[in-house]
C-alpha cells in the first residue's frame, strides 16, 4: 500500500500536525518537532506529547508513516569544532523529542565539509556524530537524506551514503530517505525507463532497499545533474508526471512514507489526490 502525504506545519503546537495531515487526505506526514532554524526549541510538554499520540491514533497514523525532519542548522560533519559540538547537541535534542512523541525515525541531511576538510573525513565525522547520538537514545532510527550536491554538501552519491552507514555501529538504527528532486539534480536519471531501473538497481546494490525508510517526492525545477536543489510542484518540473505515475505503481515503495515537500502547499490536497488516482 502507498502512504502518501506532505510535510505539514506545526503552527499552534506539534499536536496539531495529525489533524492538518488528515485535512489534506494524507496517509503519511512529515513535520518539524520544533523550530526549523534554531539550535534550541521550546520543550515539548507532557500534555502536548500525549495529545500528539492521541491525535495520531484518532486519524490512523502509526510511527512507521511519520517522518520528522531535524532543523536546518545542524551539520554533523562540520569542520568547525564549536559548530560540530552545537550540531551534535541539537541533533541529540531532536532525537529525544522524537522519543517523547513516540516516533521511530528522524530524517536529516548528512552535512557539509565547507571545503575545509577532506570529503571522507567529513563522512566519517557524520557517522561518528550519529554513533554518539544513538548511544544516548533508543527506539529512533537516524534516516539519512540524499542531497543534490550543491556546494560542499555530502550525500549526493549512493557511495557517500553507504560509507556513512558502514561506519555506524548500530546498523538496526540507520536508514535512508531518497528525495526525488535531489536525486535527479545529483545526476540520477529517473525520467527514462532505462535510467529509472538503473538508478534503483544501483541503490539496491550499494545501499539496499532494506535501508529505505521513506521518500520525499518532489518535482525538480532544474535539469538532470544540475547539482541545484529547487523543488517544483508535481508535473511542473523536469521529472514530469509520468515519473510519479511510475513511482506510485512501483511495489518497492510500498509501506513507507512518501512525503511531498513541493512549494505550493495550497495544492497539496490536489497533488495527493492525483497521485492516488494514478495507482492501478
Amino acid at each position: 500500500m502507498k502512504y502518501i502525504g506532505a510535510h505539514v506545519s506545526v503552527a499552534g503546537g506539534v499536536d496539531k500536525a495529525p489533524s492538518k495531515a488528515n485535512a489534506i487526505g494524507a496517509k503519511a506526514f512529515a513535520l518539524f518537532t520544533g523550530s526549523s532554524n534554531r539550535w534550541v526549541s521550546k520543550a515539548i510538554s507532557d500534555e502536548q506529547a500525549s495529545l500528539f499520540k492521541k491525535n495520531c491514533e484518532e486519524y490512523g497514523y502509526t510511527p512507521s508513516v511519520i517522518l520528522p525532519h531535524d532543523n536546518f542548522l545542524i551539520n554533523l560533519g562540520s569542520p568547525d569544532p564549536e559548530k560540530l559540538a552545537m550540531s551534535r547537541k541539537s541533533f541529540l535534542d531532536e532525537m529525544i523529542r522524537c522519543e517523547k512523541l513516540g516516533l521511530t525515525m528522524l530524517n536529516f541531511h548528512p552535512g557539509s565539509h565547507l571545503n575545509q576538510i577532506d570529503e571522507n573525513e567529513c563522512l566519517d565525522r557524520i557517522a561518528e556524530s550519529v554513533n554518539l547520538t544513538l548511544e544516548k537514545t533508543s527506539g529512533v532510527t537516524a534516516v539519512l537524506e540524499n542531497v543534490a550536491g550543491q556546494g560542499s554538501n555530502v550525500g549526493h552519491t549512493f557511495e557517500q551514503l553507504a560509507r556513512i552507514i558502514e561506519k555506524v555501529e548500530d546498523k538496526s538504527r540507520i536508514g535512508v530517505c531518497i528525495d526525488t528532486c535531489h536525486a535527479y539534480s545529483a545526476g540520477f536519471d529517473l525520467v527514462t525507463e532505462n535510467g529509472y531501473e538503473k538508478t534503483w538497481k544501483m541503490f539496491d546494490d550499494i545501499i539496499g532497499f532494506n535501508r529505505l525508510k521513506g521518500m520525499h517526492i518532489n518535482d525538480d525545477k532544474k535539469p538532470l545533474g544540475s547539482r541545484i536543489d529547487r523543488h517544483a510542484s508535481i508535473g511542473e518540473g523536469t521529472l514530469g508526471r509520468d515519473f510519479f505515475t511510475r513511482l506510485v505503481n512501483d511495489p518497492r515503495f510500498d509501506d513507507i512514507p512518501l512525503i511531498l515537500e513541493t512549494p505550493d502547499e495550497t495544492i497539496w490536497k490536489d497533488e495527493i489526490e492525483w497521485l492516488y488516482s494514478q495507482v492501478k
